[in-house]
């Protein structure tokens, strides 16, 4: 814009316009619809620019917004492992398709969605620290609380980018688009630049907040912990883990713990007990949507049913086979893939389908839509009439980010073009989360005794039968409630004992799988244990007898562990950003 204005005044002086008539500051004004930061250099300024830098945690608001930029991962966390099919129909949305089959290019433009939109999103935490440098009227314990808040989402926004990408830029508030954002090379390891911001934020945020979704300092705690373990620096993270599951709490200052587990997908019951960071949605709040689950709209099941649209992110039948327990209610680690789970997969939904009869962990019923199974409260899982092409996806369903249809007229956003974006919050840290972490810490130690007792303590909730799926008293008339009857043969068992080191890891990290199936850790999960290639190629094998677009997939150790730089970005920095290994 500077450039702009010497132009224009090189213009009229050539043409003999009497600028010296004018004073010097008659220019100097900022061009329209850009923001003077010394307007705004104040308290109640720079809290309204920390508002806007949070607003894009739910993934929407900025340059690059789209399907892959939401806190939930859906895409890259779960499509791209063994949780989910893309689903819909093969042709629709096929950028996604080649992320799922590990034939994406730099071209894709998933990639560039995300980058762009997690690049925007660093600028706005660093438009905080930049303005609040100008403001005079803020104390420093404010300045200093402030700043915590900025590095916090700035760390978590760079976390994003990086278990993505690996190799992002470096960008504090020193560098600002104009000055050459865009040729910041990606050369350096960005963990400890991470790690810098969420410590500051841990030694510099309160551990309670006057509003409900602002970050206290058991969340920077319990990220922290998280960066560590993403490095395997165990040693690390044990102590912080130990001390946020004993003492920590959310930021109106209830003590973090279990609730059922359903209610962690439910609306009504947001920002519980369990919920340690999450993407706070809203709705019908005059943003057009924006402000609610605008990322997942295509995540509902097709034809009828809630959401209106679109039949995508459906469970893999992997997924849905992992939650078959044996007789003392236990997961078939090694070979749970061995024997699918029943389904409708090929059967009409006016032709005669029973479900499953055999034991089942109850979370499944929680997690996966099947047929004759209740739905929420939408009424039995009609099978085929809800799945959009079931050669192309399954016969299944997602669950946890649906809305139940008692909620569809106040929590669903009425000036959006379909019901599918609700107020039903994405959690990113989830206490039980957090307890499987630990557990992975203790493992890898050599702690069994205290991983074992981490991972029954998340065993024993979903045990307790409160919380289990039950059928409907009226199957015609789902309003009427549920009885008391389990919906299926639901059992699950506590671990006696982790004998080995090998059985801890594998306990462990099955449990996670089925703990936060669908919602999306578990590419990243798989990349940190460095099974990646093992777990995908074998799922892929079993998988082309079930999909026919993964006939020639195939996962690639050393490139597929992340995602390529994109090309449009490596084209606007002249070279300054270098590609991933293997694109």
């Amino acid at each position: 814009m500077k450039r702009t204005l010497k132009i224009t005044l090189a213009l009229g002086l050539s043409t003999g316009m009497l600028l010296y008539a004018c004073k010097k500051d008659f220019l100097d004004k900022a061009p329209l619809g850009t923001l003077d930061p010394t307007t705004v250099a104040n308290s109640a300024g720079v809290g309204k620019i920390l508002i806007g830098a949070y607003s894009l945690i739910n993934g929407f608001g900025s340059s690059g917004q789209g399907y892959g930029t939401g806190p939930s991962n859906w895409i890259f966390g779960s499509v791209a492992a063994d949780d989910a099919y893309k689903g819909s129909e093969a042709g629709d949305q096929s950028d996604i398709l080649s992320i799922e089959t590990y034939s994406a290019n730099s071209a894709n433009s998933f990639f560039n969605d995300r980058w762009t939109f997690m690049l925007a999103a660093v600028q706005r935490t660093n438009d905080v620290l930049r303005v609040m440098a100008l403001a005079t009227d803020m104390s420093a314990d404010e300045k200093k609380s402030t700043e915590a808040e900025a590095r916090f989402l700035r760390a978590y926004y760079n976390f994003e980018m990086k278990i993505v990408f690996n190799k992002i830029q470096i960008v504090d508030e020193s560098i600002s688009y104009e000055n050459g954002n865009l040729l910041v090379p990606n050369d350096k390891d960005a963990w400890p630049f991470i790690e810098a911001d969420m410590k500051f934020a841990v030694e510099n945020l309160p551990a309670t907040q006057p509003a409900v979704g602002r970050v206290n300092s058991w969340a920077a705690k319990a990220f922290l912990a998280r960066i560590y373990l993403y490095q395997h620096k165990y040693t690390d993270a044990r102590p912080i883990f130990a001390d946020v599951i004993a003492n920590g709490t959310t930021s109106s200052g209830v003590k973090y713990n279990l609730v059922p587990f359903a209610d962690n997908f439910n609306a009504i019951t947001k920002n519980s007990a369990e919920a340690v960071f999450s993407a706070q949605y809203s709705v019908n709040d005059n943003s057009g949507g924006n402000g609610g689950s605008r990322t997942e709209i295509l995540n509902y099941p097709s034809n009828g049913g809630p959401g209106g649209c679109c039949g995508f992110f459906q469970p893999t039948q992997s997924l849905v086979n992992s939650f078959r327990v044996d007789a003392n209610g236990l997961p078939f680690l090694d070979n749970f893939n061995d024997v699918d789970v029943k389904n409708d997969q090929g059967i009409e939904s006016d032709k005669p389908f029973t479900p499953e009869t055999a034991a089942l962990d109850p979370r499944l019923d929680e997690t996966v839509g099947r047929r004759g199974i209740p739905y929420l409260d939408w009424g039995l899982h009609p099978g085929k009439n809800w799945v959009r092409d079931q050669n192309s996806g399954g016969p299944y369903a997602p669950i946890k980010n649906v809305y139940y249809k008692t909620q569809q007229a106040s929590l669903t956003d009425k000036s959006f073009w379909s019901t599918g974006v609700n107020a039903n919050n994405y959690t990113i840290i989830r206490f039980a989360d957090v307890l499987l972490e630990s557990a992975e810490v203790e493992t890898e130690l050599g702690n069994m005794a205290g991983a074992l007792a981490l991972v029954n303590r998340v065993r024993a909730r979903a045990a307790n039968p409160i919380g289990w799926v039950k059928t409907y008293k009226d199957n015609s008339d789902p309003s009427k409630g549920f009885t008391n009857t389990p919906a299926a043969n639901y059992k699950i068992g506590l671990y006696p004992s982790f004998p080995t080191k090998e059985y801890a890891q594998k306990a462990v990290r099955f449990e996670r799988k089925l703990e936060l199936a669908m919602e999306g850790q578990r590419f990243f999960d798989l990349v940190r244990y460095g099974t990646a290639d093992v777990v995908l190629n074998n799922f892929i094998a079993k998988e082309k007898s079930r999909r026919s677009y993964f006939t020639n997939a195939s996962f690639t150790k050393g490139k597929n562990e992340y995602f390529a730089i994109p090309l449009t970005q490596i084209d606007l920095s002249k070279g300054t950003l270098t590609q991933n290994p293997g694109y």
